[in-house]
């Protein structure tokens, strides 16, 4: 378990976002944490007008521990799961050689729709998973691939000590805000977004509650 687990204030208005306007029904909350190791916790979960729903995790850390993001999305359109992708991205040059050795040893052979990486996607390790989830097995397979990434994930962050290197923690920081300008060139979320709310609302919305560095 994470340590020094406590809620973060927040917007009240981007908490729960509620529509209930026939044919543009909405319905969105978030979850905000933080704690030892971890700058941001933040988990979404959305529903639009009744056939799309997406899960969305980010797990930041603190740039001064040595630990890699947790992403993990799933995109359910009616009752099959278009989109499901789950990573522990680097957030420092040679991160990778910590963990990466534990994330290839997670049997991930039994997907029958792997998904193509979008160009954006360099933020990625080479253990990331992307697939569509053809059936309930695939269903339960991506969960316990989960389950075990956040193992590593909370191994990972129970090792880590505090950087007061500068530089060192300068990079780490470098690495988020990467990240997050990757993962904004993402369109479709913007797509899904623009209609239901103002492009200014959007922007703001990506900037600040789902990516924010």
């Amino acid at each position: 378990m994470l340590e020094n687990l406590e809620c973060i204030k927040f917007d009240p208005k981007l908490i729960n976002i509620v529509s209930k306007e026939i044919g543009r029904e909405l319905f969105i909350e978030n979850e905000f944490h933080k704690a030892k190791g971890f700058r941001r916790l933040h988990i979404e979960v959305a529903e639009f007008s009744k056939n799309l729903k997406i899960l969305h995790c980010v797990f930041f850390p603190d740039p001064k521990f040595d630990i890699p993001i947790f992403g993990m999305d799933l995109v359910k359109i009616n009752d099959f799961v278009s989109a499901a992708i789950v990573d522990l991205s680097p957030a420092s040059k040679n991160q990778g050689v910590k963990y990466e050795k534990y994330l290839s040893e997670v049997d991930k052979s039994s997907f029958s729709s792997l998904r193509e990486i979008p160009k954006w996607g360099g933020i990625f390790s080479e253990n990331v998973l992307f697939a569509s989830l053809k059936n309930k097995s695939e269903e339960n397979d991506f969960s316990r691939i989960v389950n075990q990434y956040l193992s590593i994930l909370i191994k990972l962050s129970s090792e880590a000590k505090p950087e007061f290197n500068e530089g060192i923690i300068q990079e780490r920081i470098d690495y988020q805000k990467k990240y997050c300008v990757q993962q904004m060139k993402n369109e479709k979320t913007s797509m899904v977004l623009l209609k239901y709310f103002d492009k200014k609302w959007v922007n703001n919305y990506i900037k600040t509650v789902l990516f924010d560095f």
